[in-house]
């Protein structure tokens, strides 16, 4: 055959069952329309039972002659063997030949037998459904007296349909509604969050800001005592550097009112720099290491430099 025996029922079954539909899209629709469905869906079910039933018949006929073929080719293959022992070879291949096709046609008859045994289970299970249905269209048939009633009394709705849309419109809009609300809570939460953390980074930058502070008045109050401190240094330090300077220009003037005074004392008083006081020094030094003359006395070097 041109089409397995398993891909036929399989494309048969498809043809002739109703899809199933899932359960979030029956959920989903409303009573009077699932009611409306099933309604279709055991109409169309019982046909394809009975299409379904007449198919294996058919096939089961089939494969019984097909059977009972094959048996008799079986036997005249067996006769042909014993008819033709001088062609022995070219009968055994044909005998092979023929076994072989005849294996595969029974591993297809098993096949098929299996394919009916899982028919037979799908259509139990189809039964099965019939009757979940059929309590199920009992079960709503008092929704759809009420939907009947309710569009009786709005006559802005023309059929049930109409009015099923305009209620699923608003549950859907309703949905929404809350989908929005609950965005807008998480967006407020997460607002009110990153507040807080600012909050609290604000109230930590402003106690960082508060103890550098401290710090750097610490630092500063110490600035203030070491500079206070080398001020007091400084002025100490001005005030005996003035009292040095002082005391190093009278010793500077003393010399030079001793060095003129021996000058005055000398024929050749040597020619020194004014500023050279070391040089002025020995000059007094080495007269005071010789005779007093009538002209000298050792009391006038002695006198101080305000007597001069």
């Amino acid at each position: 055959m041109a089409v397995p025996w398993e891909e036929y029922f399989q494309l048969a079954l498809q043809e002739k069952l109703p899809a199933k539909i899932p359960e979030q899209s029956v959920d989903h629709f409303p009573p009077v329309l699932r009611l409306l469905e099933k309604r279709q869906e055991l109409i169309d079910a019982d046909r394809g039972l009975q299409a379904q039933k007449e198919v294996f018949q058919t096939t089961r006929a089939a494969l019984k002659e097909r059977w009972e073929q094959l048996e008799q080719k079986e036997q005249e293959l067996k006769g042909s063997f014993v008819r033709f022992d001088k062609f022995l070879q070219d009968t055994e291949a044909r005998r092979s030949r023929a076994l072989r096709r005849a294996a595969q046609e029974r591993l297809q008859a098993d096949r098929r037998e299996a394919e009916a045994l899982r028919l037979r289970a799908q259509f139990e299970e189809l039964q099965r459904e019939r009757a979940r249905l059929r309590c199920r269209l009992e079960r709503l048939e008092p929704c759809a007296r009420l939907l009947g009633r309710v569009l009786e009394q709005l006559p802005e709705f023309q059929e049930v349909p109409e009015l099923v849309a305009r209620f699923d419109g608003l549950v859907d809009m309703q949905a929404a509604l809350r989908l929005t609300e609950r965005q807008r809570l998480a967006e407020l939460e997460e607002a009110r969050a990153r507040l807080q953390r600012l909050r609290d980074a604000g109230q930590s930058e402003l106690l960082g800001q508060g103890q550098r502070r401290v710090q750097l008045l610490e630092r500063l109050e110490a600035a203030r005592e070491r500079t206070l401190r080398w001020e007091s240094k400084w002025i100490q330090i001005q005030n005996t550097g003035a009292e040095k300077t002082l005391l190093l220009g009278r010793t500077r003037i003393a010399a030079l009112n001793l060095f003129q005074l021996v000058c005055r004392h000398k024929t050749h008083p040597p020619a020194l720099d004014i500023d050279d006081t070391e040089g002025q020094l020995e000059q007094v030094s080495s007269l005071l290491t010789c005779p007093p003359t009538p002209r000298f006395r050792a009391s006038q070097c002695l006198k101080s430099p305000g007597s001069v």
